[in-house]
Formats: structure tokens, C-alpha cells, sequence
């Protein structure tokens, strides 16, 4: 038998049976109905014992203070993912192109052996059937018969199709990206998978705080991370976003100063353990 639903008085009268402080229950039942009892829930974890019961002290407002936090943070996050697609994006198209040619990418000759040609091409029909109405692919459907040239095409892969794509170059393509990075093929290769798991995340509204992720950053031939740090939450990510971020100047003029911001705003409620990050972390990560 599936559970039955909870009105909003249901709802704060089992966060008071685990000892949940509700200070203004009018404020209670606005947040309850535009976020969702279920949502919000989580941004309780950090908060629950093993009985079930919060910690003492633990209130409504906190949780939907780390809940705001949240809210934000992926903001912040998904400016910075976007600089990075973007820039990844031409960047491949153009070496593809001058190696290549136009239409060199639908040949599978020019990707290497762990390339699943059949399956690349089905994702962009895919992509290109998605975006049917959009001016560029009606204009290249029209006058090219659906002939998309690689700085055309890559605007219509996901992230995840352009991680691929990175990691089914060849050799000599890849070095040329990484060498862009001043780092190895590697780390690029497994960095893209992080930002692609983060931006997934971010897209659906994914609860960042007190996350484990799935994909560890690599961090070959760079400098040891400090002991305090956690890869497998949201450091690890911010750290690969960090490495595919072309424009240095940039990260540490307007996304680090946000960041910082952010987090100081919400100290109160904040613990950096919960996302990772080391108390050094705008030195690492600068």
C-alpha cells in the first residue's frame, strides 16, 4: 500500500515529532508549499540522528537557510559550467575541422578504436530531431540536406556527448586540448565526466550539499590535494571545473568572489565538510 499524502499541518507536526523547531508556522506553510515537503526533507540529513530525531537546537529556518544555499550555489555553478561547454565546444570543432575537414567527424576512421560510431549518430539525430525548430538546423536541413559541419553540430551535443566526443579523439587531438589546459589528456578526459555529472545535477535542481557524487576528479601529475578536502563531494567537481576553465582571470574576478561571497553569507549554517571543501579552499582552488 503506498503512503497516503500529508497536509501542510501534517507536514510540521511530524518535523516537531522529530523535534524540529517551528518558530513562525505561517512561513512554514509558504516554504512547504512552493518547495515541497519531500525536497526540503533532505536538507534535513546533516541534522538527523540514528533514531530519527534532529540534533537539539535543530530548526525549520536552518534547514531552509542550507536549502537557499543550495538554491544559489547551483546558480553560481551553472554561469561557470556554461563558460566551460562552451569554450570546450570550440575548441573541439575547431581542431576537428582544420584536421579533418566539415564532415570529418561523421567518418568513424577519425576517432579512435573506443569509438561506437553507430551509437554517436544515433545520440545526434537524436539531439538534431530535438531541436527540430530551431533556425540553424531548419537553415542546414533546407539548404545542406541535413549536412551539420562540426562547429555546427557540436552545438547541438549535450555535455555528455561532447565528453565523449573528447574522449574518442584521437591522440593527437587530444594532447592538442589538453595542451590547451596545460594539463594531461587524463585529467581532461575525467574532468569533463565530473562536469558532466555537475551540470546534470544542476540542471534538474540536484541537492549539492551533503552530496556524494559519482565520478572522483583525476589529479595526475598536479599538486597533492590537502588531507581535509573530499573528492567525492562537491569539491571534486568544483575542482574539474576549475581545470577546464579556460580563462583563469575570470574564474578568480567573478566566480570565485560569488562563491566566496555565498558561502560567507550562509556560515551560520554551512559546514564545508558537508561540501568538501578544505579551509584552504580559495587557495586551492584559485
Amino acid at each position: 500500500m503506498s503512503k497516503q499524502p500529508a497536509t501542510f499541518d501534517d507536514q510540521m507536526r511530524k518535523l516537531r515529532e522529530r523535534e524540529c523547531e517551528i518558530s513562525d508556522e505561517e512561513f512554514c506553510r509558504r516554504v512547504l508549499a512552493k518547495v515541497n515537503y519531500y525536497r526540503l526533507s533532505a536538507y534535513f540529513l546533516t541534522y538527523k540522528q540514528s533514531d530519527g530525531n534532529y540534533l537539539p537546537d535543530t530548526s525549520f529556518d536552518k534547514a531552509y537557510r542550507v536549502y537557499e544555499f543550495d538554491r544559489k550555489l547551483r546558480g553560481i555553478l551553472f554561469a561557470a559550467i556554461e563558460e566551460v561547454e562552451i569554450s570546450m565546444r570550440a575548441e573541439i570543432a575547431y581542431f576537428h575541422a582544420h584536421t579533418y575537414g566539415a564532415l570529418g567527424y561523421m567518418d568513424s576512421a577519425n576517432h579512435n578504436g573506443k569509438h561506437d560510431h553507430e551509437r554517436f549518430r544515433e545520440q545526434l539525430e537524436r539531439e538534431v530531431s530535438a531541436s527540430a525548430t530551431a533556425l540553424f538546423v531548419k537553415h542546414h536541413q533546407k539548404k545542406y540536406g541535413g549536412k551539420f559541419p562540426i562547429w555546427v553540430a557540436v552545438e547541438l551535443f549535450t555535455f555528455g556527448m561532447l565528453s565523449r566526443f573528447y574522449a574518442d579523439m584521437k591522440t593527437d587531438g587530444q594532447n592538442a586540448v589538453a595542451g590547451m589546459l596545460s594539463t594531461s589528456v587524463a585529467n581532461v578526459k575525467s574532468w569533463l565526466h565530473c562536469c558532466t555529472v555537475l551540470r546534470n545535477i544542476c540542471a534538474h535542481y540536484g541537492r549539492l550539499y551533503f552530496r556524494t557524487f559519482s565520478v572522483i576528479p583525476a589529479n595526475r601529475n598536479l599538486t597533492k590535494l590537502p588531507d581535509d578536502c573530499a573528492t567525492d563531494k562537491l569539491f571534486g567537481a568544483v575542482y574539474a571545473l576549475r581545470g577546464l576553465f579556460l580563462d583563469k582571470q575570470r574564474w578568480n574576478s567573478e566566480f570565485m568572489p560569488s562563491l566566496s561571497a555565498l558561502i560567507d553569507e550562509y556560515s551560520d549554517v554551512v559546514e564545508l565538510r558537508h561540501i568538501g571543501f578544505p579551509n584552504e579552499w580559495k587557495v586551492v582552488l584559485a
